[in-house]
């Protein structure tokens, strides 16, 4: 043998920033990494607690005899698994219920609540912990620091499970579904908006570079659930290029559809990392796309509006969040097309936008037709329209009057008789039994 020697390289593995953003979205939603993680610490306490017994803690009266011990961990560990059980029906009978009543978008959102996981986490790393003192019980050495910890974990659990049944019976109302959610896309909204206006070109500054254009296209096909704008601004500007998205977040883009348009620069960018930073997924998310919020709360509406459920009464609820979420979005200017600056000050990202046009349309269209028959739907959306009127700029003003012009159409359509069709045309912010406002 010669004995060359060979130096082996580590193999180094980087993760785009849209595997990244996928795998959050995994953990958030997922249902076991918490209980996993749980089981796991349940083990290791147990270890810990027969390695810290001692003669002297706990005192006498907090001793037990091995009978009573194993008996006491036997119960616990039954307890648990019956109490997993019980949590888990909850969760279908929820999914029942969201998908049936409300709207099977909320489920994302259902499945990233952080007490859920707790209580799951809390019942495995119980059952974890009884269930590893059960092999430590001798006749003559019997782990009473451990069973008296596994009996305070027991109340824990408990007093957790008395919470979960608050929270969800409360909170898994219609209502309180729809506050959740608007002030979610709300909080979406100011954050995306304060991010696009601390990143505008510095006034005077040249567009950016023109020239040739190149495209790269989608490598499998999804919905657009987020963008790494400083990630794509940083790239741009290493190529001194400009990057145009012709899609906004929430658009389907099929596979090999153009994705980005990169116009000039000096070189052209790996099309790899391009769409590294462009996560791309089943379905929306909220997280960049404050929109998805809107749509969750129509659907709410719609279906509660629907012949089978008919109940216009949460309609005009839902329609109070969206109120407030629209009232939101018309304070804030909405360009429709945001241009974005690097480091140098200098345009590097252009990317599509929703005009107001396009909130206002999603928020009322649907539900002025679902609920044309509604004289509670008919005078909530009037009030809505002429409350955009009073605290909006004007330049928003002729699409909600279009909008008020439409509403008009619908109700001479559905109304037919003229004193109904007086009555429906009153704007009532509760729909019915509030102060009425004048015929328009």
């Amino acid at each position: 043998m010669t004995g060359v020697a060979r130096e082996v390289c580590p193999v180094r593995i980087k993760m785009s920033w849209a595997a990244v953003f996928r795998l959050r979205q995994y953990v958030k939603g997922s249902l076991w990494i918490m209980p996993l993680f749980g089981l796991v610490l349940g083990v290791v306490l147990a270890e810990w607690a027969v390695t810290a017994d001692s003669s002297h803690w706990p005192p006498s009266g907090w001793r037990y005899s091995a009978t009573t011990a194993s008996g006491v961990l036997s119960a616990i560990v039954g307890a648990m698994i019956a109490l997993l059980g019980f949590v888990v029906t909850i969760g279908v009978l929820v999914i029942q219920q969201a998908t049936g009543t409300l709207s099977p978008r909320y489920m994302r959102l259902w499945y990233r609540d952080r007490l859920q996981k707790t209580v799951l986490a809390t019942f495995t790393g119980t059952f974890a912990f009884a269930f590893s003192l059960l092999r430590s019980i001798e006749t003559r050495s019997v782990p009473d620091l451990g069973v008296t910890l596994a009996g305070g974990a027991v109340a824990v659990s408990l007093l957790l499970l008395l919470v979960y049944l608050n929270r969800f019976t409360h909170n898994l109302r219609p209502v309180a579904i729809a506050d959740l959610v608007g002030r979610m896309g709300e909080d979406v909204f100011e954050q995306a908006a304060g991010k696009i206006r601390a990143s505008a070109p510095h006034p005077g500054e040249p567009s950016g570079p023109r020239g040739r254009t190149t495209v790269v296209r989608a490598a499998a096909g999804g919905a657009i659930q987020a963008l790494h704008t400083a990630g794509l601004s940083s790239v741009a500007a290493r190529h001194d290029c400009v990057f145009t998205v012709p899609h906004v977040i929430g658009d389907y883009v099929p596979r090999g559809a153009v994705l980005v348009e990169i116009h000039g620069g000096t070189s052209v960018p790996d099309h790899r990392q391009v769409t590294g930073l462009i996560a791309l997924g089943p379905e929306r998310t909220i997280e960049q796309d404050p929109a998805f919020a809107l749509r969750v709360l129509v659907d709410i509406a719609i279906r509660a509006l629907s012949p089978a459920v008919n109940d216009p009464t949460t309609g005009v609820q839902v329609l109070n969040h969206i109120d407030s979420f629209l009232t939101v979005v018309g304070q804030s200017p909405l360009p429709g097309r945001y241009v974005l600056a690097g480091q140098d000050g200098r345009t590097r990202l252009v990317l599509r936008g929703r005009a107001w046009e396009d909130y206002l349309q999603l928020a009322v269209s649907e539900i002025r037709d679902y609920g044309a028959m509604s004289l509670q739907i008919c005078r909530r959306l009037r009030a809505l329209l002429d409350g955009l009127l009073e605290s909006l700029p004007p330049v928003h003003h002729p699409e909600v009057r279009a909008q008020l012009d439409l509403l008009d159409a619908s109700v001479e359509r559905a109304f037919p008789d003229p004193a109904r069709r007086s009555v429906a045309r009153m704007a009532d912010s509760q729909g019915v039994g509030g102060r009425s406002g004048p015929v328009r």
